[in-house]
């Protein structure tokens, strides 16, 4: 079970993605209504060019913008990191973990498959990650 690769954790994933110039209220709307915690933002090609996570939506907010007129363009993560869905999931969560990451979209060859988030993770591949990194430090 540790050795579960991301294509199998996604399966037919429902993607929400949305272009660059939709309003931020749009996005927290959608995340709401889909139970996502995340937006992928994509260019006219459907190419990943953000995403847009609660802290970019608390982090515009912070700034005085307005959700109704400030487009995801201006309020995501621009160019967040991916993994392939070749990737295990310990490697992802390590990813995540190593770069303070929530959710992590999968893409391969410019195309969308999915994202994950630290939820999508069994405990035992949790368990794994812990044990690597007590490992880790004990080795230092």
């Amino acid at each position: 079970m540790t050795n579960r690769k991301l294509a199998d954790i996604l399966g037919n994933q429902r993607l929400l993605a949305l272009r660059e110039y939709a309003p931020v209220r749009e996005a927290c709307g959608r995340m709401w209504d889909d139970h996502k915690g995340s937006v992928l933002v994509v260019d006219q090609d459907g190419k990943l060019v953000g995403i847009f996570t609660g802290r970019d939506a608390v982090r515009t907010l912070a700034e005085g913008k307005s959700a109704e007129v400030t487009p995801l363009g201006e309020a995501m993560t621009r160019n967040p990191v991916t993994v392939p869905p070749t990737a295990s999931a310990v490697d992802a969560l390590r990813e995540m973990s190593d770069r303070g990451i929530r959710h992590l979209p999968v893409v391969e060859n410019e195309r969308i498959i999915g994202v994950v988030s630290r939820g999508d993770f069994k405990g035992m591949e949790i368990d794994r990650l812990d044990e690597d990194d007590r490992l880790a430090e004990c080795l230092r």
